[in-house]
């Protein structure tokens, strides 16, 4: 069966204000022309046609340039599977300043550890919601020799659902655990749930970070009904808190196309200071990705 196009993002337009010097965007997928790096035959739909990979880089640049950032986090899409090429390229195609976050599965050895080192890989990601290669066994299994080599792990859960249950293994990994997407919750967006408080105590105690990104996945712009979460999310502890934009908003599910610019505004909308605003755009990806 043929597979649907994804939707190519708007041009993007300049935010009420611009983000600081040395921000980063830490959740953007990169995608490439057809046939250009091979598409994984499970994926539910196939990168907006038209421009190669040199083409959406360009256009990745662009955004950044609009929005003020100037780092980036490229994390792998499930479109291309288990391979972990596109990604790969791109951030070498990106240079300075940007890093990726790839796929490994359950068992990994050692030398493809140290592969994602040479690739300059920041982290593996692991899908709770979906499932994927790695699980969570795997994945507590791997966090020892992953934090020899300055990995962490990047999960995609639904906090109102998973939290309570991952909470204590999370106190317990020798390794940095990032959490998209505000930890996704699935059962409404009242920042009282059990889980979610669960994901907020781990920020509080430094055991954890969380991405303050795509609120278009869970509510219409200009995203005011998400306010509450990412509210209580810095207020448990804004030194763990990132940002990203989630472009170019692959497999939206029903969701309309955001544009980054407004993204970016309801962060401000609800930050409590430019100190806190530094700290999340700026010194939080520095601190975690290691940029200079």
């Amino acid at each position: 069966m043929d597979k649907p196009d994804a939707q190519m993002p708007p041009a993007p337009r300049a935010p009420v204000r611009r983000a600081p010097e040395g921000a980063c965007d830490t959740h953007v997928h990169l995608v490439a022309g057809r046939g250009e790096f091979a598409l994984w035959d499970g994926r539910v739909e196939n990168p907006a046609p038209g421009p190669d990979l040199d083409g959406w880089l360009d256009l990745f640049r662009a955004q950044c340039e609009t929005l003020g950032v100037s780092r980036g986090v490229i994390v792998h899409s499930i479109l291309y599977g288990t391979d972990n090429t596109v990604t790969v390229e791109a951030v070498r195609r990106m240079g300075a300043g940007f890093r990726g976050v790839g796929l490994l599965p359950d068992g990994a050895s050692e030398a493809r550890m140290d592969q994602f080192v040479d690739w300059n890989m920041a982290a593996v990601r692991l899908n709770y919601v979906h499932g994927g290669v790695l699980g969570w066994d795997g994945a507590k299994a791997m966090a020892p020799a992953l934090a020899e080599r300055g990995l962490h792990i990047q999960m995609l859960c639904h906090a109102d659902q998973h939290m309570i249950d991952l909470a204590e293994d999370v106190r317990r990994l020798p390794i940095d655990v990032v959490f998209d997407h505000i930890g996704w919750p699935s059962g409404g967006l009242s920042p009282k749930s059990d889980g979610f408080q669960a994901l907020c105590a781990l920020l509080s105690d430094g055991k954890a970070w969380v991405k303050l990104s795509a609120l278009y996945r869970m509510c219409a712009a200009p995203y005011r009904e998400a306010d509450p979460l990412v509210a209580a999310l810095i207020a448990a502890n804004p030194e763990r808190c990132l940002w990203g934009s989630d472009w170019p908003h692959l497999m939206l599910a029903g969701a309309q196309i955001p544009q980054a610019a407004d993204l970016l505004d309801a962060l401000d909308r609800v930050i409590p200071d430019d100190t806190a605003r530094h700290r999340i755009l700026v010194q939080n990806p520095a601190a975690l990705f290691g940029f200079e």
